[in-house]
């Protein structure tokens, strides 16, 4: 590799700060555009502009966030009063990041599965990124669970090009986030989400390994292992944890420095409870084992702001208490009664 891995190992050290997680604020055009119509806002431009602002200003937010992963929109717009809003971030001690992939496209020849596109042109693109203060970045890839899926061609295909992007972001000077996310639709069981969990983690890490790429100076951010939504039988947070945590130790190098776990659709109450099982578990971790949520972060700020500035100062502080308390279940100290404090 090129680059020095000192300004990685930096971003890295900042990210992984102790008591703190990492913001998802990169929805993309079409899923931002459904989370604000659900609070009756239209998707304008100023109006992304502005609820993201809210959420970037908040006053404390960089005690519980460590990172912030931005939108390409967000990463070149300015707040209200003509300031980047990455500057926002920076000025607080906040990293900015940026989401690269191109999002998911049908893979040929393999109905119901997808790929992540966005490796051409990548390199260019995350240079231009770093000139406006990007310092790390996040590719989704995306495996369902269904009658005979995922099959082994697409986990290898979504595998390829986690690695791919990783070792292009490092080449230039850029931390990623690896993210293998298995979908929670479906009725499948928490076994079944398990071996696939396995399955695909196997892969990626096989992949990273044959590009070459640092472990040391990335960061995982994946599913935990949970039933499907519509699964009879859903889990306790113990029954998650002991899951999850028995296929990341089967999985994941203990050269990673980071999980930081994505959502994925849980309840923001259940994400917090999850996260903090797995802090709490007797036995110890090699990882940080932290949160890089988004709709379980922002979702009780969306629904206080409802496009009102009057609403700013509530929907921050509904922002305020998510993020203290997933910062809470990193450090295993949450408790259900907190959540009505």
């Amino acid at each position: 590799m090129s680059i020095s891995t000192e300004a990685l190992a930096k971003t890295i050290a900042e990210l992984t700060a102790p008591g703190k997680g990492i913001l998802a604020a990169d929805e993309s055009s079409g899923t931002i555009e459904k989370r604000l119509k659900a609070v009756n806002v239209a998707s304008t431009e100023e109006a992304r502009r502005d609820y993201r602002e809210l959420l970037f200003s908040m006053p404390g937010l960089s005690a519980f966030i460590s990172g912030v992963i931005l939108f390409e929109e967000t990463l070149k717009q300015k707040t209200a009063a003509g300031v980047a809003l990455p500057q926002l971030l920076t000025a607080q001690g906040i990293v900015p990041g940026i989401k690269v992939d191109r999002g998911t496209v049908l893979l040929p020849g393999f109905p119901g599965e997808k790929v992540t596109q966005g490796l051409d042109g990548l390199a260019q693109r995350l240079g231009e990124y770093k000139q406006m203060g990007a310092r790390f970045a996040k590719w989704r890839a995306v495996i369902n669970i269904g009658a005979g899926i995922p099959t082994p061609q697409a986990i290898a295909s979504n595998a390829h090009a986690l690695a791919r992007y990783a070792a292009i972001c490092q080449e230039q000077g850029v931390v990623p986030i690896v993210e293998p996310e298995i979908l929670m639709d479906g009725d499948h069981t928490l076994a079944t989400s398990a071996r696939v969990t396995e399955e695909v983690l196997h892969a990626v890490f096989h992949a990273l390994h044959r590009q070459r790429v640092a472990l040391e100076c990335m960061l995982l951010k994946p599913n935990m292992v949970v039933p499907g939504a519509a699964c009879l039988e859903q889990a306790t947070p113990e029954q998650v944890a002991q899951a999850t945590l028995a296929c990341l130790r089967r999985t994941v190098p203990v050269a990673v420095p980071g999980i930081y776990f994505l959502s994925g659709g849980q309840d923001e109450v259940v994400a917090t409870a999850n996260l903090n099982a797995m802090n709490i578990h007797p036995e110890k971790q090699p990882w940080v084992l932290s949160f890089s949520y988004g709709r379980a972060l922002q979702a009780p700020a969306l629904k206080a702001w409802r496009g009102e500035g009057a609403n700013k100062t509530i929907a921050q502080q509904a922002l305020y208490k998510r993020a203290n308390l997933n910062s809470v279940a990193r450090e295993g100290k949450y408790t259900a009664a907190m959540e009505n404090e």
